[in-house]
């Protein structure tokens, strides 16, 4: 079971969306998903400054959706302006429903689901019309809430989001909610994935090995070893920067994990990060051949929180998030001064395992006995998690991590893969907001 802790990637859990609109819609979408998520990332990495960052953009867009079911006028223009496109259109709203299907999905060695909840201040009077479109959107729930309890609505919120799936797992997941009686509406987007390799990392094949972090020193890094056959291709950004791809399956084979390494030792990570286009993600599924390899891959921890309010108006959506300006009319048909106060992001991800002794330097020796190509994460890189493509379908960006520092290391026997992320946004009236904030 895993969470991820390194110096310095990327990581995007990119989901085959499979509806049955026309393909025309199918393309459109899946280009205008993977355009938001990397305006997303690029908006986060520029403000957080070479920080750790993990995101949802499929989350986050659907979260936005949801919102969008409730807004008016120039609120309204903006969500779908960023968005690029318009969750009240019929067909917009099938295909999203038929990617929300595909999103929670169970198989062999994996684990994948997603859920939805809007949480409504009990005496908020709701329109039928959004009640009904809300809780068909992406399968969302919408339940009556009383913020001036926050112990019960907390609890429901942890069993909601869960399912219990996750509630003996260690996570947090009530400690983030900032629920109090100011609160007019919480909406809570939560998404947990597990995953166990196709061809699994041996742990007597893990050693210590230096690991380069972006500021040029170094540090020792338990490195994962195996040579195998895998998918893997070098392409060029547009200002003919070089770097690889690799390519490694899940138990299953319906995802893989996209390891993304510049080419060269001395190019920095970030100069590819504000290179990468939502073409360069569909080139990528189309240019990997077959190749023998030797592989080193790192393990890792980390956990992120950051709150999308300083984020999504610097993409266009503030008036949302202003008290004076905002318009979520189309919630209860009259206007109940909402906006949004805050939207955090709460993610972890993290790397175990079910051995428990040191890893021996096995991954040396085979090293220095094969020709094959070396692939060595060793340096800062990017991870993508895909769905693998088949036929025409797109994919779409469901999950992201950039690190830069590693923050706690463990030792693996086999890998797995467990990611739980949260969403919060937050709608209160106006007349709190200032009492609001300085409860913070």
């Amino acid at each position: 079971m895993c969470r991820l802790s390194v110096a310095s990637l990327f990581i995007c859990f990119c989901l085959l969306e499979r509806s049955h609109c026309n393909g025309s819609l199918q393309d459109s979408m899946g280009e205008l998903h993977s355009r938001f998520a990397v305006s997303l990332y690029q908006t986060l990495t520029e403000m957080e400054n070479n920080s750790n960052l993990i995101m949802s953009p499929v989350s986050v867009s659907l979260s936005l959706g949801l919102l969008q079911l409730g807004a008016r006028g120039n609120t309204l223009a903006q969500l779908e302006e960023t968005l690029g496109y318009n969750v009240n259109d019929v067909q917009v709203q099938e295909f999203m429903l038929h990617a929300q299907n595909a999103v929670s999905n169970t198989s062999q060695g994996m684990w994948l689901q997603q859920t939805c909840t809007l949480f409504i201040q009990s005496a908020v009077q709701l329109l039928t019309q959004f009640t009904q479109h809300a809780a068909a959107w992406a399968n969302a729930n919408v339940v009556r809430a009383n913020f001036s309890q926050p112990n019960h609505t907390r609890s429901q919120h942890q069993g909601t989001a869960t399912g219990g799936e996750l509630s003996g797992s260690g996570e947090a997941q009530g400690d983030a909610v900032l629920w109090g009686h100011r609160l007019q509406m919480a909406l809570v987007n939560t998404v947990a994935f597990r995953g166990v390799w196709q061809k699994q990392f041996l742990f007597t094949n893990t050693q210590n090995l230096p690991f380069i972090l972006s500021d040029g020193s170094a540090i020792k890094v338990p490195m994962m070893y195996q040579a195998t056959e895998v998918s893997f291709g070098q392409f060029r950004t547009v200002s003919d920067q070089r770097y690889t791809v690799l390519e490694l399956p899940y138990m299953g084979r319906s995802l893989s994990l996209q390891v993304v390494l510049p080419s060269e030792r001395k190019t920095p990570l970030s100069s590819l990060e504000s290179q990468l286009t939502a073409r360069q993600l569909a080139f990528w599924d189309t240019g990997l051949r077959r190749t023998k390899m030797d592989i080193f891959l790192p393990r890792f921890k980390m956990q992120n929180r950051f709150n999308l309010r300083s984020v999504l108006p610097a993409m266009g959506i503030s008036d949302a998030f202003n008290p004076t300006a905002a318009d979520f009319s189309g919630v209860s048909g009259w206007d109940q001064g909402l906006y949004v106060s805050d939207a955090f992001h709460d993610v972890k991800i993290e790397v175990t395992e079910d051995g428990t002794k040191a890893a021996a330097a096995t991954a040396m020796v085979l090293l220095k006995r094969s020709r094959a190509p070396v692939f060595k994460a060793d340096r800062p890189f990017l991870f993508l998690l895909r769905q693998i493509k088949t036929g025409k379908y797109p994919s779409q960006v469901i999950f992201t991590v950039l690190l830069y520092n590693f923050v706690k290391i463990a030792l693996i026997f086999q890998m797995k893969f467990l990611f739980f992320q949260v969403i919060h946004i937050f709608l209160i009236k106006c007349k709190y907001f200032h009492n609001f904030v300085r409860g913070f």
